[in-house]
């Protein structure tokens, strides 16, 4: 039944690559880089197509004109797919060309695809819940990063673009980012296989891109945190406040990462061979900065600021010098039809590989303590 589903896959593959040589070239379409795109998420769940997906990454980094006919193929790619294993190199391709670093890559904004209730279609229902709940999850990082790159690069990642000149505005623009850098690490800790059966050759290879991503983010979000409690004296009570959260909850990630560096040491994951020691930030650093809100009016007549707490789940700032408003909420994102900052769904549907192996450098997560 093995060799019946390797067979069916290899003649479905090499009928797509055929059917892509007969596409007539155009700015949404391009027959090589289909071909490429259908090689490297291959029906194959025990190779890995290092070949084509440098190819595509080289294809990206020298034009951005190849970027649309790119994400067209996978995007079509995944629609039409029901294999957990298609569905995984997919996402993994992916993965690298976000990563890619190209200029034209921060326009793709939220993924044109939607894999979020994937469900494998070629077992009995149930037998690869697994391995769909590894896909979901993966997804839903790929997609909130995509967005993040996205919302950095157009600087509306705190709708406070243009202000960096003042003091205050800076450090809530460092602050709001570890806040979506912080979340985006709870989305990564989400991926992981829930089973035995799970944990094949091609999750495992997943799961080693996942802990390299980790590794980017959570030293991103040490270096952060440096960075805002360096400047927080000069700062006000929300600055502070919001610091305070963010700390803390950088205490509980560190917890979650232990965690969840055992847990991929005891399935085999290359880049967890070696646990990094996490380093908690001391107790005296939270005391210390709930003594900073403390000392702090409602009201600071030094930079004209003023906290008001009227809006659920959300903290705005009011500056009484020119009316300005910032409102910074918990919530990851929130998407409005009539916003100009709106989030393009499928910018590259005007019509609709795997990452290469990454160098196993053991590497040790920042002191999280030696920046208070």
């Amino acid at each position: 039944m093995r060799l019946w589903k390797r067979a069916s896959g290899v003649l479905k593959d090499q009928n797509s690559i055929f059917l892509a040589t007969l596409t007539k070239r155009s700015p949404l379409r391009n027959p090589d880089i289909e071909a490429a795109v259908i090689k490297a998420t291959s029906h194959d769940e025990f190779s890995i197509d290092l070949k084509n997906s440098d190819g595509i990454y080289k294809w990206i980094r020298l034009s951005s004109s190849h970027l649309k006919p790119l994400v067209w193929s996978i995007s079509n790619r995944m629609y039409r797919t029901r294999y957990w294993v298609v569905a995984l190199k997919g996402l993994m391709l992916m993965h690298g060309v976000i990563n890619c670093k190209a200029s034209s890559v921060p326009k793709i904004g939220r993924l044109p695809f939607d894999l979020s209730n994937f469900k494998d279609g070629h077992d009995k229902p149930g037998k690869n819940w697994s391995h769909n709940a590894f896909v979901r999850a993966y997804y839903r990082f790929l997609d909130q990063k995509s967005i993040f790159v996205f919302q950095t690069y157009n600087g509306e990642d705190t709708g406070m673009r243009g202000r960096d000149a003042h003091h205050v505005f800076v450090i809530m623009h460092e602050l709001v980012l570890l806040q979506k850098l912080q979340s985006l690490l709870d989305l990564l800790m989400q991926i992981k296989p829930l089973s035995k059966a799970a944990m094949v050759p091609l999750v495992l290879e997943a799961m080693d891109r996942i802990i390299v991503e980790i590794f980017d983010f959570y030293g991103n979000i040490c270096r952060g945190i440096a960075t805002v409690l360096m400047n927080i004296y000069s700062s006000g009570k929300v600055e502070a406040t919001m610091a305070l959260k963010i700390v803390q909850k950088a205490m509980i990630q560190g917890d979650q990462l232990s965690s969840y560096f055992e847990f991929c040491h005891d399935i085999g994951v290359v880049n967890s061979s070696e646990l990094p020691c996490i380093e908690r930030v001391p107790e005296e650093g939270i005391q210390e900065l709930q003594q900073i809100i403390k000392g702090f009016p409602e009201k600071s007549g030094d930079d004209g600021l003023v906290l008001n707490r009227q809006e659920e789940n959300a903290i705005v700032v009011m500056d009484s010098r020119n009316d300005f408003k910032t409102i910074i909420t918990d919530n990851w994102e929130k998407f409005d039809e009539e916003s100009s900052t709106e989030v393009p769904k499928n910018p590259f549907m005007e019509a609709s590989l795997t990452l290469p192996l990454p160098q196993h450098h053991h590497q040790e997560l920042p002191d999280l303590i030696s920046f208070l």
